[in-house]
């Protein structure tokens, strides 16, 4: 069976794009898919990669109004190792908003907030979608 891509790719727009790029990669541990940057050090689309599949999208907010540019948002990404992640997160200097807690449905979870204001979830809880992705 081929491997099923993700259906959903959270969007984010910031002032500094590759600024919140190297937070990402470095605080953070994505990896680094694409940077369409211009000259002026803006970037037109990014791509970070997380774990197994997991693609979170960027670029650089712009002077003229976008309907991308939504303000913060609250993204929550799935990891083993929570204990681990929350020690590199706090030795990088990140803000913890969210303590190492243990929800009463099973996950181990924090959060913490990026430079402009998002914030990032990591947890132990996994959904999945029991029904195929609809087609429009």
């Amino acid at each position: 069976m081929a491997q099923r891509l993700p259906t959903v790719y959270p969007t984010l727009r910031y002032r500094d794009a590759l600024g919140a790029i190297r937070w990402l990669t470095e605080v953070i541990g994505f990896t680094e898919h694409s940077v369409m940057a211009g000259p002026d050090g803006t970037v037109g689309h990014a791509e970070v990669a997380w774990g197994d599949g997991g693609m979170v999208m960027l670029g650089s907010r712009t002077d003229t109004p976008s309907p991308y540019d939504t303000g913060q948002a609250c993204i929550y990404l799935v990891l083993d190792q929570v204990d681990a992640h929350h020690d590199r997160a706090v030795a990088a200097g990140a803000e913890i908003v969210m303590e190492l807690t243990d929800q009463p449905y099973g996950s181990r979870e924090y959060a913490v907030r990026d430079p402009e204001g998002n914030v990032w979830c990591f947890g132990t809880y996994q959904p999945a979608a029991t029904q195929p992705a609809a087609a429009t």
